[in-house]
């Protein structure tokens, strides 16, 4: 045993968030059950806050911890009396294995983290309950950090997770990664999880603050653990090169009181070149992989014709404008129509854009989307048409729930009302 930590409860904590989803995914793969495995992981977890400050941290703490579980789980087991050679197989094992000893397969544990990502992210639990149940049993994240970072009530997001791990006992999904066509379609339902954790870090829907960077954090660390996981899986690394990127320019998102800055008027300075490095060669990894590249392989590589461009007047619109065009193909999208109509802007002309843009007006996926306005706006404000760019950053204002981001779209309106010689009230 080592000595005892200054502040105990903070290193078995720090412990906690690496151990945690190795920790239950290896329990599950004994119970098959996910709810199960994370009961019997936090009671090991209750064990070592009960000793560790007085015995001190373990040489290996996570084979401690498994090593607690894994007995929980033989209790558990005794006590429903079934799986009586499993038990005694477990037993075996244990006895003959010193507490400290870690498991010696690598691959198993990848395996079994493997089995947990396509569990958390079932296609049969809402959008919802799969970020949740991921950021709690992959991300490590109790259930105060996640509610606070969706800015929702815990106990919203305590019977998210609840009902989650209900949902699949009750369902009997299996805890085993998927196999031919299944697999491709719960991979998509993985990365989409991942991403969406990343987005709301990266642009909040609500609340005052404009980016949420530890969300960030725990998106990029997810993908790059299922980037090792599954390394000959193209979207993986394309969804990596994409997240690192875009990661890139967190710093330069905000101005010095937490104000928004937008991408062509950030300090390029300021952009992370080491995320964007690690993001170019995810990118090439992708690439590499597939003659087709997926939808976020082909947002990945329009991330890095900005991340490539030392100024914003060196950025290859051109290219992205024809990117947006092949994801549009692979990925139909009102959204990605929408951006496409930005790069077309930026390539040919406010006049192109906003062509594209008030086909977009009336498409029933973007009603209440605050961005359709805010683009018609600015593309109007190049256009020298300021009353009426006014009328859209006021509706953009008002449809956005981001404070931060309502702020910034009133800031123009009203500029645009003053060039106009308006009132501005």
């Amino acid at each position: 045993m080592t000595t005892v930590a200054p502040d105990i409860h903070r290193t078995i904590d720090a412990v906690w968030r690496i151990e945690s989803a190795r920790l239950v995914a290896g329990l599950a793969r004994m119970v098959h059950d996910v709810g199960l495995a994370e009961e019997l992981a936090q009671d090991a977890l209750v064990s070592a806050l009960e000793q560790w400050p007085d015995s001190g941290v373990p040489d290996n703490p996570g084979a401690w911890l498994m090593a607690v579980g894994k007995r929980r789980a033989i209790d558990q087991i005794r006590r429903q009396d079934r799986l009586e050679r499993k038990v005694e197989e477990i037993g075996r094992d244990l006895e003959t294995r010193q507490v400290a000893a870690g498991p010696d397969d690598v691959e198993e544990i990848q395996d079994d983290l493997l089995r947990l990502v396509f569990t958390s992210c079932h296609p049969v639990l809402s959008t919802e309950a799969r970020v949740a149940l991921t950021l709690r049993l992959l991300g490590g994240l109790t259930t105060d950090e996640i509610a606070r970072a969706f800015l929702v009530p815990e106990a919203t997001v305590a019977q998210r997770i609840v009902r989650a791990k209900r949902t699949l006992t009750k369902k009997k999904v299996p805890f085993e990664v998927p196999a031919g066509a299944e697999l491709t379609e719960r991979l998509s339902s993985v990365l989409e999880v991942i991403y969406l954790i990343f987005n709301e870090g990266y642009s909040a829907t609500t609340g005052e603050h404009w980016t949420r960077p530890e969300l960030c954090a725990d998106a990029m660390r997810l993908a790059r653990m299922l980037a090792r996981l599954a390394p000959h899986e193209p979207e993986v690394h394309g969804l990596v090169a994409l997240l690192e990127i875009q990661a890139s320019r967190i710093r330069a998102r905000t101005g010095p009181e937490g104000e928004p800055v937008l991408l062509l008027d950030q300090d390029r300075a300021r952009w992370d070149q080491l995320l964007i490095r690690r993001g170019l060669a995810a990118l090439d990894r992708a690439e590499s992989l597939t003659d087709t590249p997926g939808p976020y392989t082909l947002q990945a590589a329009i991330a890095a014709c900005h991340a490539r461009a030392r100024r914003q007047e060196d950025t290859d619109w051109v290219r992205i404008a024809a990117l947006y065009t092949a994801l549009a193909q692979r990925m139909p999208s009102p959204v990605v129509e929408l951006n496409r109509a930005v790069a077309l802007s930026m390539a040919f002309g406010p006049a192109a854009g906003l062509e594209l843009v008030d086909e977009l007006v009336g498409d029933p996926a973007l009603r209440g989307y605050h961005l359709l306005p805010s683009v018609r706006g600015d593309l109007l404000r190049k256009l020298g048409r300021d009353a009426e760019a006014r009328a859209e950053f006021e509706r953009a204002a008002e449809l956005t729930r981001n404070a931060r981001e309502r702020n910034l779209l009133l800031e123009r309106a009203r500029a645009c009302a003053e060039r106009a010689g308006q009132p501005t009230g």
